[in-house]
């Protein structure tokens, strides 16, 4: 009887064999995350937690980069973040004036703030958020880089209204002048009709 003891192993004469593939896939299907028309105004790394009024606890939501993006055209900002490997959003939000980053108690590296629609989720959810960094100086700069995307964002906001308002005052400073050049024509119209006159009576004279 044969020793099959060693049935596993492979023997001299085995060899591995390579089959090409039938077909071949030549065709790229390209994976869009709707931030290619975005430009990164921050980037770093940080854990963020939300809290669950529920169970009245926090929450890990993930870890990975947290990034401020600034669209290209209209200028607004937005935060981002997705865990790592998986890539899923775990918070997507314009970063709003009404927003105020609070420092978490106990901690010089991290801050909370509340979000009224966050779009991370399907529908969009009302948040309370936290995000922790590695140390204190980071934590520091994501707050310099929040506080000034609010300030970007206002500017962008109010930026329709002032040319409106500047529009209204064009239009008004055109109106003030036709009504100008109305009254100067008419003026003109009684001035020559008064030289007319003038002139038939010294004919007649």
């Amino acid at each position: 009887m044969a020793d099959n003891t060693d049935a596993l192993a492979p023997r001299e004469e085995e060899h591995d064999p390579h089959f090409e593939p039938v077909l071949k896939l030549t065709e790229k299907v390209d994976t869009k995350s709707h931030e290619e028309d975005e430009d990164v105004l921050f980037k770093m790394r940080a854990k963020l937690f939300r809290f669950d009024a529920g169970s009245a606890e926090w929450k890990e939501r993930g870890t990975g980069d947290v990034r401020l993006l600034s669209h290209k055209e209209t200028k607004k900002v937005r935060l981002v973040m997705r865990r790592d490997k998986t890539l899923k959003v775990c918070a997507n939000h314009v970063i709003s004036a009404d927003m105020k980053l609070q420092p978490n108690i106990g901690s010089d590296r991290s801050w909370v703030w509340k979000v009224a629609a966050d779009y991370s989720e399907n529908p969009p959810t009302s948040e309370t958020l936290a995000i922790r960094f590695a140390n204190t100086e980071n934590a520091v700069q994501f707050k310099t880089a929040f506080e000034d995307a609010q300030r970007s964002n206002a500017g962008v906001s109010g930026a329709p209204a002032e040319k409106a308002e500047t529009t209204e005052k064009e239009e008004e400073t055109e109106e003030e002048k036709t009504e100008e050049n109305t009254e100067e024509t008419t003026d003109e119209k009684e001035e020559k009709k008064d030289e007319e006159g003038n002139t038939d009576e010294e004919k007649k004279d």
